[in-house]
């Protein structure tokens, strides 16, 4: 039996904390020393199960803090090549589920996990200053296939008693007419998905005929992680929904990571996770400043990681923070760092995303698209017509205040970008079909439709 996991105010500041983290750390490698990968990494002889003994000649399996702080990174590849199963640390019938990445940057990597782990994984996404509790009706708009977020927000939400709404994404059987109607009509109190889904559902909820602010009032908050989120898309979620828009940073591979407090800053949950930065560049490792986030699970038995690099560029900061959370901030860049060049000039999405969405909310503009070409930025938006030559007049003068770069900013109308059926289709069949009736298309037959 596993002792009871931390709960934040169960320390006194950083230092406290940073004790809680080396008190974890010789578990943590007792159960990396039952894993076929790091046995072979670190020269141990133990066999699996056999914790950290060595065999004659052969190192000792790194056994403490100490030891621990001379071990290198474990890459996204390392995941990659002990494809499926080279990472784990108990027998096959302790598990409880098994995942993949997304494979967004590359080949999907594997990710599994025990009972005990789940408690753990739980318990980081239910951090959220807008707690989940029994009287919610949580909407999971995430994927239920693979990757981990669907079932970890229900099981966060089951946990705390709420109602769960699976609402998986993009799903043949959840067009947008159906998200609309689940919110609206089961009384939805909080939902989960990636930024730019809220901004779909108040598109197809005025295609609907209704008013995201004054037509699903039991909307309490929105859950958002996923996908970076610049401060300007923030509000204009906020401002659509007339809610609370609370973010999330994790990964498939470790759950939960960070969670945003009541002041708006995301905190690392470092008592379930041991965080460092680490410098490609010179090899080095530190607890704040910027660099690449590295993650050492401390209650994680089933796959331990080591060291994890996830490749994210981030700002961690030890400074106070008003909330009264002794944890680290973080702040994850991730693709806001990187861009493409336009007249000389590097631009970012994150930068474009500011300005588009500095625009007033009364032009309505919630769909863009950019491309960054070696002499122009071409920038398409869409916009009512009444509108579009404040718009575009204002936009431009942003782009040309803000990036200094050549650009041809487009107005186009609304349903350019994201189409009217997207927002307004309901498909009636979603399992295959054989026998067909007169005048159908028998074409489709054994077709999802």
């Amino acid at each position: 039996m596993r002792p009871a996991l931390p709960q934040i105010g169960d320390w006194n500041g950083i230092e406290e904390l940073r004790e809680l983290q080396r008190a974890r750390l010789p578990q943590v490698l007792s159960w990396a020393a039952r894993t076929p990968f790091y046995r072979a990494r670190h020269g141990s002889g133990a066999a699996p199960g056999a914790g950290a003994a060595a065999g004659p000649g052969t190192p000792a399996f790194p056994a403490d803090a100490d030891a621990f702080a001379a071990l290198p990174p474990t890459t996204k590849q390392d995941l990659r090549d002990q494809y499926p199963f080279g990472l784990l640390a108990v027998e096959r019938s302790e598990l409880a589920t098994y995942h993949e990445s997304s494979g967004t940057a590359g080949q999907a990597t594997p990710s599994y996990y025990t009972e005990d782990d789940w408690v753990d994984l739980a318990e980081r996404y239910a951090r959220k200053w807008v707690g989940i509790t029994a009287d919610d009706t949580l909407f999971v708009r995430t994927p239920y296939a693979l990757m981990i977020t669907g079932h970890l927000a229900q099981a966060a939400a089951r946990m705390r008693g709420a109602l769960v709404v699976p609402g998986d994404y993009r799903s043949l059987a959840m067009p947008y007419v159906r998200v609309i109607r689940a919110l609206h009509d089961l009384g939805v109190t909080l939902t989960w998905s990636i930024p730019t889904e809220p901004l779909m559902w108040a598109a197809a909820a005025r295609a609907a005929g209704l008013s995201p602010q004054k037509d699903f009032p039991d909307l309490r908050a929105v859950f958002v992680g996923g996908e970076p989120l610049t401060p300007a898309r923030r509000r204009r979620i906020g401002e659509l929904w007339g809610v609370p828009v609370v973010e999330e940073y994790g990964s498939t591979e470790t759950g939960s990571l960070a969670g945003e407090c009541p002041e708006g800053r995301l905190h690392l949950w470092a008592d379930r996770v041991l965080f460092e930065v680490y410098s490609p560049g010179t090899g080095r490792f530190s607890v704040e400043g910027s660099g690449q986030l590295v993650v050492t699970p401390l209650y994680r038995e089933a796959m331990p990681l080591l060291r994890y690099n996830l490749e994210d560029e981030v700002e961690v900061s030890n400074d106070p923070c008003g909330c009264g959370w002794h944890l680290p901030t973080v702040r994850v860049l991730g693709r806001s760092a990187f861009g493409h060049p336009v007249a000389g000039r590097n631009v970012t999405q994150h930068q474009l995303e500011e300005l588009v969405f500095d625009l007033p909310l009364a032009y309505e503009v919630l769909f863009w698209r950019a491309r960054a070409e070696p002499d122009v930025l071409r920038l398409h938006f869409e916009v009512p017509d009444e509108h579009r030559d404040a718009a575009v007049r204002e936009l431009t003068a942003a782009v040309d205040r803000v990036l200094g770069v050549p650009c041809e900013i487009t107005a186009l109308p609304p349903g350019a970008l994201v189409p009217n059926e997207v927002l307004a289709q309901s498909r009636d069949v979603v399992k295959p079909r054989s026998l067909l009736g007169p005048g159908e298309d028998w074409s489709q037959a054994l077709h999802y439709r």
